[in-house]
C-alpha cells in the first residue's frame, strides 16, 4: 500500500509508463523520477502482463502463513466466544494463547464484539432489508400499562399516584386497584421504515384484523403495495380471521420461527423508539393526553427523523423516491 513519501502513486506510474513507451531508456526514467532501475522495471513488467490494473496497489498479506493457528484451535476459541461470551483476556489462559492472538481470531470470524452476535445462540446477527418498500411489512403488539386520570406517581408522587390509582375501576374478585393496559398495535414496511401504529385496547383476533386492514389503508395511501406480513407466534396472529384477511388482500403471511424476536427485528425496534420518544419521553397526566400525542410523533418518526439505517434520512425519503424533510 502507498504510505505517505512514497515516489510512486498510480499517476505516476502511469507516468512511468507513458514516458518509457515514448521511447525513452528505463534507466534515465528512473533517475528522473527518483526510484531505482528494478522498481521501474516491476511496474513495466505489471503493466505489460495486467494492463492499468496492475498499476494498482496489491494486498501485503502473504499467499501462504505456516505458523497460523490451527484450525481446530480457531474453532474451539469461537465455541468458547458463542456459548460462554468470553473475551480475549479469559479465552487466551484457558487455551494457552496470547490475548492478542485470540482477538485475531476473533475479528477473522467476525466474532470480536459482541454487540454483532444473537444473545440466545451467539451467532453472527445477519442484518437484512427488502429491495422495495412492500415487499414484506413487520407487525407486532406492545403491551403498555394506562396513565390514571391526573397522573402516575412518576409525576405526581407516590402518595397521589396511589390516590389516583384508587380511583380506578376495581376487580370484581378483590379489592386491588387495576388500571388495565393499552396495546400498541404497529406496522413497519421492512424497505422503506415506514410506520404506522393504533393505540388498542385488547390483542384479540378480530382487533388485529381490523387494524391490519386500516394499515394496509394506510400503505396504499403512499404508494405501496404490500406482498407479505410477517408476524410473531401471537394467538391473533395465529388465528384463521388474521390469516384469512390477508388472504383476501392477496398478501402472503409469514410468521418467525419461536423465540426468534428478532427475525420480527425492524418492528422490535421501532417498538423501543416508541417508549424512547413517545411512551417515556415526557409525563403524561392522563392515558387520553398519551394516546393522542401518538399522532405527532409518527409524523416525526415517518418525516422527519433521521434513521441511521437509512444513511440518515427520514423513511418517506425511501417511498417513490419521496424527498424527505430531516432536522
Amino acid at each position: 500500500m502507498s504510505h505517505r513519501n512514497a515516489r510512486l502513486t498510480v499517476f505516476g506510474r502511469r507516468l512511468l509508463v507513458q514516458r518509457v513507451c515514448s521511447g525513452r531508456a528505463i534507466a534515465h526514467v528512473a533517475a528522473e523520477m527518483g526510484i531505482s532501475r528494478a522498481t521501474a522495471h516491476k511496474w513495466i513488467r505489471r503493466w505489460r502482463a495486467e494492463g492499468e490494473a496492475g498499476l494498482v496497489d496489491r494486498s501485503s498479506r502473504p499467499l501462504t502463513t505456516p505458523h497460523r493457528t490451527p484450525a481446530a484451535v480457531e474453532a474451539r476459541v469461537c465455541d468458547l466466544r458463542q456459548a460462554r461470551k468470553l473475551g480475549p483476556a479469559r479465552i487466551g489462559p484457558i487455551l494457552s494463547l496470547p490475548a492478542s492472538t485470540v482477538h485475531r481470531i476473533l475479528t477473522r470470524h467476525g466474532l470480536h464484539r459482541l454487540a454483532w452476535l444473537d444473545r440466545p445462540t451467539g451467532e453472527p446477527i445477519r442484518r437484512y432489508e427488502r429491495d422495495r418498500p412492500g415487499e414484506l411489512v413487520h407487525v407486532d403488539i406492545k403491551k403498555l400499562g394506562n396513565i390514571p386520570d391526573g397522573g402516575g406517581w412518576r409525576v405526581v408522587g407516590r402518595a397521589a399516584g396511589d390516590s389516583n390509582r384508587q380511583a380506578t375501576t376495581t376487580e370484581r374478585k378483590s379489592c386491588k386497584p387495576v388500571i388495565g393496559y393499552s396495546y400498541i398495535h404497529s406496522a413497519v414496511d421492512d424497505h422503506s421504515r415506514l410506520a404506522y401504529s393504533e393505540v388498542l385496547p385488547d390483542e384479540r383476533r378480530h382487533t388485529a384484523a381490523a387494524f391490519w386492514q386500516r394499515a394496509q389503508a394506510f400503505f396504499t395511501a403512499h404508494g405501496i403495495t404490500v406482498e407479505r406480513v410477517l408476524t410473531d407466534n401471537g394467538s391473533c396472529y395465529k388465528s384463521k380471521l388474521f390469516t384469512q384477511t390477508l388472504t383476501a388482500a392477496g398478501i402472503a403471511h409469514k410468521r418467525i420461527r419461536p423465540y426468534r424476536p428478532q427475525t420480527n427485528g425492524k418492528v422490535e425496534r421501532f417498538n423501543r423508539t416508541l417508549l424512547d420518544e413517545w411512551a417515556y419521553q415526557r409525563p403524561y397526566t392522563s392515558n387520553q393526553e398519551r394516546t393522542e400525542a401518538l399522532a405527532d410523533f409518527l409524523h416525526t418518526y415517518n418525516h422527519h427523523r433521521c434513521h441511521t439505517a437509512l444513511d440518515g434520512h427520514p423513511p418517506i425519503s425511501r417511498v417513490n423516491n419521496a424527498p424527505g424533510q430531516y432536522t
